[in-house]
């Protein structure tokens, strides 16, 4: 019998695995706790194997840098932490993956990365080329240059945020808890476990209590990830809160682990079609012929060979209009080139425009994926 968990696990086409500093370090020791991880490593492997593509979103480095300074938990010392233990966090995953034979990238994010448009689209492009290359993106937040007014607080958010970006089908939260309750389990005897929410409500965010003090590492607790399972709900794509303490926690949520599933009412794509629709307003119109408009009908990207013309200033990242020859607004969306950059390449087949801008270039001047027709 395929269970919604398995399904959710097994069909979902892009995952972003959350990995919390609980799981990963060992509280007293302050290192890797390197058989789960290469467990964990197995695990992901498979589902690489079965043509998934999965992102870690992974806290540790400044529990792992910590034992290396003294100058405690003010923001400079976990700051110097987290510089210490970058290295150190990112060395473990390489050695986790090698036996087999899987690369890793590192990418540091901030908040304002998935805030800026400009900054958005750049680490968006990164990440699915690293992906595409075969590779697991291994993302923690940037913690020597945030501060304490920009920083997520927990990466919870975070994976939420790279969910968003990326369009994945499943966020899957690995934590020290089996889901949600209705009251705090650790306090309560008359706590029930919730396997499936389809809405967070009032009472659902009051039985989730305050974070986790009491792991001895990370910051976060169920408040942070409903947050998370929040913004990724608004993405189409589901939230798995699981218990990843365990050996091997992505096979024994597929064995039946307990686990709370948080459903999305709409897939990645028809949130992100919706998005688009109804929350971009035109800083400029692109002017295309008549065989870019059928392409753009049929759901192909806008390429620089079907550009007639450009009006308006602005830059990378701007939402535009697309013009057909008639007048008619056929697609807004977001574009990866600056009307000026656009007005250099128009007409120009794509082997082409490298060399008319002088540096590498995108493909497309708005994705397929970043644009909806009207």
């Amino acid at each position: 019998m395929v269970t919604p968990l398995i399904s959710m696990l097994t069909t979902a086409k892009i995952i972003v695995l959350k990995i919390g500093s609980s799981l990963l370090c060992d509280a007293e020791t302050g290192t890797v706790r390197g058989e789960w991880l290469a467990s964990l490593a197995d695990d992901i492997d498979r589902a690489l194997e079965g043509g998934q593509k999965v992102i870690i979103v992974s806290s540790g480095a400044a529990a792992l840098g910590r034992p290396f300074i003294t100058s405690g938990r003010k923001l400079p010392g976990k700051q110097a932490a987290s510089a210490i233990g970058q290295p150190l966090l990112m060395t473990a995953y390489g050695d986790a993956f090698k036996p087999h034979n899987r690369k890793i990238a590192q990418a540091l994010l901030t908040l304002e990365d998935t805030e800026n448009r400009r900054r958005w689209l750049n680490a968006r492009a990164t990440l699915f080329t690293l992906l595409d290359e075969g590779l697991v993106p291994v993302i923690n937040e940037n913690d020597t240059v945030a501060t304490e007014e920009i920083r997520y607080g927990d990466n919870d958010r975070l994976a939420a945020r790279i969910a968003q970006m990326i369009g994945a089908d499943l966020l899957l939260l690995l934590s020290d808890i089996d889901g949600l309750y209705t009251e705090d389990p650790r306090k309560s005897d008359d706590a029930i476990h919730l396997t499936s929410v389809s809405t967070i409500t009032s009472e659902i965010r009051d039985g989730a209590g305050a974070s986790n003090q009491s792991a001895g590492v990370g910051s976060g607790g169920m408040i942070t990830k409903l947050d998370a399972a929040e913004i990724a709900q608004g993405a189409g794509c589901a939230t798995i809160i699981a218990d990843g303490r365990a050996d091997h926690p992505i096979a024994r949520l597929k064995s039946g682990e307990r686990h709370t599933r948080i459903e999305a009412p709409t897939s990645p794509q028809d949130a992100r079609r919706t998005w688009l629709k109804g929350h971009l307003t035109p800083e400029g119109n692109i002017g295309i012929d008549a065989g870019a408009a059928k392409a753009i009908a049929k759901g192909s990207s806008l390429l620089p060979v079907g550009i007639q013309s450009v009006s308006g200033q602005f830059p990378r990242g701007s939402a535009v209009a697309v013009i057909d020859p008639s007048g008619a607004t056929v697609a807004k969306g977001v574009t990866a080139y600056s009307s000026e950059e656009i007005d250099r390449i128009k007409g120009l087949h794509s082997d082409d425009v490298e060399a008319a801008l002088g540096y590498p270039a995108r493909t497309a001047v708005i994705h397929r994926d970043d644009m909806v027709r009207m």
